[in-house]
């Protein structure tokens, strides 16, 4: 696998064998449960690292590997990248200092067609019966903020029947993308605390 990082308009290809993603995997969830405990991003301490500030996070540490000409390091961190974000093709990483402006590119996924309503996620695939607040957590863990790719947004779902992410269709407008990921937050909301009402 090839992750391109860009660095003060210099691309840089990084090969990243795929059987590193497997043998590293849990190395890569070590990193997570570290970052759980929050982590300082630039000026701003971040409580709950979500999965793109994670990935900024981790963006910075291939930075300064390969400042050091560390390849293993480097390939380590480009790994948990292309593990994290699926169709990662590049990484623009900020050098100024200010974490949060890197930015990351993906591909585009083939179209899918939209699921048949008469095939909903079966109920056990979600978390249920979870009270309000923990119903909040796990939704605002399974529904990631919106982020650019290209000149469109869109953000992902983890499907927990497939046990992996699900990225939404792209949309122009960042507040349309805003405005829908809303609508999958009380979706879920609803799938985990059981007041989800089932299709006619």
């Amino acid at each position: 696998m090839i992750l391109k990082a860009i660095i003060n308009e210099q691309v840089y290809e990084m090969q990243v064998p795929e059987d590193l993603l497997s043998q590293a995997a849990g190395f890569f969830d070590q990193m997570d449960r570290d970052m759980d405990q929050g982590w300082q991003m630039s000026r701003e301490w971040v409580d709950r690292p979500s999965r793109e500030q994670r990935c900024q996070i981790v963006a910075d540490k291939l930075l300064t590997a390969m400042e050091k000409e560390n390849d293993r390091l480097g390939r380590l961190m480009a790994g948990y990248l292309l593990s994290r974000l699926p169709g990662l093709e590049s990484v623009e990483i900020d050098t100024s200092g200010e974490i949060q402006n890197t930015r990351f590119t993906r591909s585009e996924p083939v179209p899918q067609p939209a699921p048949a309503p008469v095939a909903p996620v079966a109920p056990a695939a979600t978390p249920q019966g979870l009270d309000k607040r923990a119903a909040l957590e796990q939704a605002g863990s399974d529904v990631t903020k919106v982020f650019k790719v290209g000149h469109a947004w869109r953000f992902s779902v983890f499907d927990h029947a497939a046990g992996q992410w699900r990225d939404t269709a792209t949309v122009a407008d960042k507040e349309e993308a805003e405005r829908l990921r809303q609508e999958a937050l009380r979706r879920r909301f609803e799938e985990l605390t059981g007041t989800a009402h089932p299709e006619g």
